[in-house]
């Protein structure tokens, strides 16, 4: 079994623990995930499995899809609902049209401070572990870009907004600084992603239902992951040169390209750089 599953993520859940739960299901040890999501956040997870594993680094690449709360008044040491209240803030009901204009100065690159509950390693030690024992660290910054935000309701100190970004981006350290912003504090009460690249959550299996109906669950082949990448038909003699990782001279311009046998049928993929194909992923 070699593709992708996409999980609706629950609440509690680490993305390992998910990934644990699809070995368990499946009964293979080669799981993995694309991309980390905290356990008080719910919702899309693409879930590896095989020798779709190796496609770990190309989908962490992928612009993702949230929508989250903001709860304001109160800074928490985590920056979310599980931290605690380190700072209270007498605040009101922002004034929508603020809000909204406020939303979208974060449009475009942005320079972005993570939070210190990270998993960002700093001198072989991740951010929450120097968090964890009180120590003060500098974080370096990082160039994000939010490509669309949008307004999506106030409820009292409560703000919702859906935001479209690049790999990478903090939506803890963006709920803080639309708080500071609005002159006062806040924090990400909840979070929720809706996308990851094309694969959104309306397509997206909960685990209970994923372990009662296994066999039926729809997992997208390493093909079909590219779906719209270049392809490639090589003969038997540049095909077998290929598949014992020779490299052939091609015009296909630089990146992923899907690779078939004279019969036209799947055999993998390949990685052209600079006019030269290499083999990739073989199924």
């Amino acid at each position: 079994m070699d593709g992708i599953i996409i999980i609706n993520k629950p609440k509690g859940y680490t993305s390992h623990d998910v990934v644990n739960k699809i070995r368990k299901i499946y009964n293979t040890k080669k799981v993995g995930h694309t991309g980390t999501l905290d356990p008080n956040a719910t919702g899309v997870l693409p879930i590896l499995i095989g020798k779709a594993t190796k496609l770990s680094e190309y989908l962490l690449e992928h612009d993702k899809t949230y929508t989250a709360i903001i709860k304001l008044g109160e800074k928490t040491d985590t920056g979310d609902s599980e931290g605690k209240v380190i700072e209270r803030k007498k605040t009101v009901s922002p004034n929508k049209e603020e809000l909204e204009k406020i939303l979208k100065s974060f449009l475009g690159k942005q320079i972005q401070t993570p939070p210190m509950y990270s998993a960002i390693k700093i001198n072989g030690k991740k951010l929450y572990e120097y968090a964890r024992e009180g120590k003060q660290i500098d974080v370096p910054k990082r160039e994000v870009n939010i490509y669309d935000i949008k307004l999506e309701n106030i409820k009292d100190l409560e703000i919702i907004f859906t935001v479209s970004c690049s790999k990478g981006t903090y939506i803890r350290s963006l709920c803080e600084d639309i708080a500071n912003k609005l002159g006062t504090v806040g924090f990400m009460k909840e979070l929720v992603r809706i996308q990851v690249d094309r694969f959104k959550i309306d397509d997206a299996y909960d685990l209970e239902n994923l372990e009662k109906n296994k066999d039926n669950i729809k997992i997208i082949s390493i093909e079909d992951i590219f779906y719209d990448s270049d392809s490639i038909v090589l003969e038997d003699d540049k095909l077998s040169l290929f598949l014992n990782g020779g490299r052939i001279k091609t015009d296909k311009k630089d990146g992923i390209i899907k690779i078939y046998n004279e019969k036209k049928q799947f055999i993998g993929t390949g990685n052209v750089s600079n006019s030269i194909l290499k083999r990739y992923i073989i199924i």
